[in-house]
């Protein structure tokens, strides 16, 4: 699945949403560990990352080559300042219709359209795949990602109130949302 797109970002700049490819493997490793370290509502700390720069590059390959997966890397001024990507449930019958999304930002890009525009961009690319649902978790303390998941139709399906086990706010909540497509 290919995608290439640039954008105007709310401060005037650019940034080109586009596959991230297996030469990015170091700046996109690089980018994982900076966002997971400046937020407490991702899936993992940069610690227990198991990924290498040569893993992250192998991952992006298997991504750029994928008919019905892909990794968008969001990249200002040569910087790669977030990534998402939709991934499928699995290739059974009963589940090949589901995807799941994640995304992540760098702190200083936070608040200048780049999550929605990577969002709708894999909300396209899903919808091209030919999936019916695409899902995604968030801690419910993660106010602002929710309303930009619930201002494109994305809704909640349940809650796990110990979804997640920070160390250090202990327990969060995580919502459970899902996106007819």
């Amino acid at each position: 699945m290919k995608y290439n797109k640039t954008i105007t970002l709310k401060n005037g700049m650019e940034c080109c949403l586009r596959n991230g490819i297996e030469s990015d493997g170091q700046a996109v490793l690089e980018n994982f560990n900076l966002t997971h370290a400046q937020t407490d509502y991702l899936l993992s700390y940069p610690d227990e990352n198991s990924f290498d720069a040569a893993q992250e590059s192998q991952f992006l390959k298997e991504k750029s080559e994928s008919e019905n997966e892909i990794e968008i890397i969001a990249l200002v001024d040569g910087v790669v300042a977030g990534t998402a990507g939709i991934e499928a449930v699995g290739s059974k019958d009963k589940v090949k219709h589901r995807a799941e999304f994640g995304i992540s930002i760098a702190k200083e890009f936070w608040g200048l359209g780049i999550g929605r525009a990577l969002m709708d961009a894999c909300i396209e690319c899903a919808r091209s795949a030919g999936y019916v649902q695409l899902e995604l978790t968030v801690v419910s303390g993660n106010e602002r990602a929710i309303s930009m998941y619930e201002k494109v139709g994305f809704v909640e399906y349940g809650r796990n109130p110990k979804g997640f086990h920070s160390r250090t706010a202990g327990y969060q909540e995580v919502v459970y949302m899902r996106l007819e497509l």
